[in-house]
């Protein structure tokens, strides 16, 4: 009774966002940055939304996945699970998004957290402002 009680709500809760999962097309801009020379640049790219097993994943070029729970009212909040390794040699990084998609339009905001290797401490941060429409 439980399960079908979970399931029951679990489908309930993710409708709205799992109308909007799939492909987009998307354009970067960058927000702002910590960072004295820029770790990444970002333009142009293609970002992944899916709903597997209850959890939101998106992910994006060139960067890993990133996940979270479903939302019934669109809004995506979703972080990667770990540091991950960057090619900008002494740093990994943790990134992260918020923001919504509604009627195939996104808009996001990236972050990524970059971390020195050597120390294990916070070096910069930076964000971009990321926008498209459903392939």
């Amino acid at each position: 009774m439980r399960t079908l009680v979970a399931l029951l709500v679990l489908a309930l809760a993710t409708p709205a966002l799992a109308d909007d999962a799939g492909t987009y097309d998307v354009t970067y801009e960058d927000a702002g940055t910590t960072c004295t020379d820029k770790p990444v640049t970002l333009t142009k790219g293609k970002l992944t939304i899916a709903i597997k097993k209850g959890a939101l994943n998106v992910s994006f070029d060139p960067a890993y996945a990133l996940v979270g729970t479903p939302s019934k009212d669109g809004s995506i909040n979703a972080k990667t699970a770990k540091l991950i390794g960057t090619s900008v040699g002494g740093l990994s990084a943790r990134y992260s998004v918020v923001g919504r998609v509604d009627k195939g339009v996104l808009q996001l905001a990236l972050t990524a957290m970059y971390v020195r290797q050597d120390t294990n401490q916070p070096y910069c941060a930076q964000t971009w402002n990321v926008t498209g429409t459903r392939k």
